[in-house]
Formats: C-alpha cells, sequence, structure tokens
C-alpha cells in the first residue's frame, strides 16, 4: 500500500506533501509509486477537491471518510475548522495502476494478489482502514495546530518544518 499525503490550504494551493508507505506486515514504509503518478498523484487529489466540497456542506464531521475513488486510488480527507483540507491518497497496488490507456500494467502473479487482498489496508472502505486514517488525520492535525500557533507562520504559507514532517511520518508508521 502505498500513501500521498498532502494539505491543502484554503485557496486550493498545496501547503505540504509527504509519500509513504505502509509500515504494517508486509511494508517497509516506502511508497512505491510508479515514476508517472508523482503528477498525476497531486492531479487526482485536486480532482478530488469538487467531491470535496459537495461532501462536507452535507456533514457537521469534520472528518468526511473516503469522498473519490479514481482508478486504483482512493482519497479520504479531513476537514480544518479553518477550511484547510488534509488529504490521503491511498493506491493498493500502485504497479498495477494504469494513469493512461497508452501505458499497460505490469503481469502481477496470482499468489501475491491473493495474499495482499488479505491485508486490512486493501480495503479502502472497510471501518478498520477508516478507523486508521481518522487516527492518522487526527495525528496529524495536533501536529498541525502546534504548527500554526507559531508567530511566523501565515496563512496559507507552505509548511517546509522537518519537525513537522517527522511528525506526519511517525503518525503514518504508527496508524498506516
Amino acid at each position: 500500500m502505498s500513501y500521498y499525503f498532502t494539505i491543502i490550504g484554503t485557496k486550493d494551493n498545496p501547503l505540504f506533501e509527504h509519500e509513504f508507505g505502509t509500515s504494517k506486515p508486509g511494508g517497509d514504509g516506502t511508497a512505491k509509486f510508479r515514476e508517472e503518478a508523482a503528477h498525476m498523484n497531486q492531479f487526482i487529489v485536486h480532482a478530488a477537491l469538487d467531491m470535496v466540497e459537495e461532501v462536507q456542506w452535507g456533514t457537521k464531521d469534520l472528518y468526511l471518510k473516503k469522498v473519490d475513488t479514481f482508478q486504483n486510488n482512493h482519497i479520504h480527507t479531513f476537514i480544518t475548522g479553518g477550511n484547510v483540507k488534509f488529504m490521503l491518497l491511498m493506491n493498493p497496488d500502485p504497479s498495477a495502476t494504469p494513469y493512461s490507456n497508452l501505458a499497460s500494467p505490469p503481469p502481477s502473479s496470482r499468489s501475491s494478489t491473493a495474499r495482499q487482498s488479505m491485508l486490512l489496508a486493501n480495503n479502502p472502505s472497510s471501518s478498520q482502514t477508516e478507523d486508521a486514517v481518522r487516527g492518522f488525520v487526527t495525528e496529524v492535525y495536533e501536529a498541525w495546530v502546534k504548527c500554526i500557533m507559531n508567530p511566523f507562520y501565515d496563512v496559507n504559507q507552505e509548511v517546509t518544518s522537518p519537525i513537522f514532517r517527522a511528525r506526519v511520518a511517525a503518525a503514518a508508521k504508527r496508524f498506516l
């Protein structure tokens, strides 16, 4: 399972980006996205902003759960009180995700697919996955509040703090 986490500001500008893989059994913590996925992940997340805006006005919760799906990518969203969006793109098998009609996914063995379907993270709609994502974004939100309370931080400014990045990575390792 590979993840792409981004924080989107109030002007739909990216404030923070981080890619990582699962740290659960069978994962080494590194993202395994294909080369063209770097820009496609940004595009997919920003395309999901329309769905986020539709869903956010229909609920009182800040955690919106899974708001959009594109190919093999699932986008989960958390909205802060200041309308900053935490968006997590999950991809169970990045090597098998075609990003265009010209690219064909590489052949995969049936045994690895059967083994991967047994992993919890490969069901992005399950309650266990939702609980793990909720725990992750809640911990990141706590770090976010500490970050924006810095008197030198301006609203919609890109976050470059290595401490914040380390806290996001630690939350990912703990929950995802």
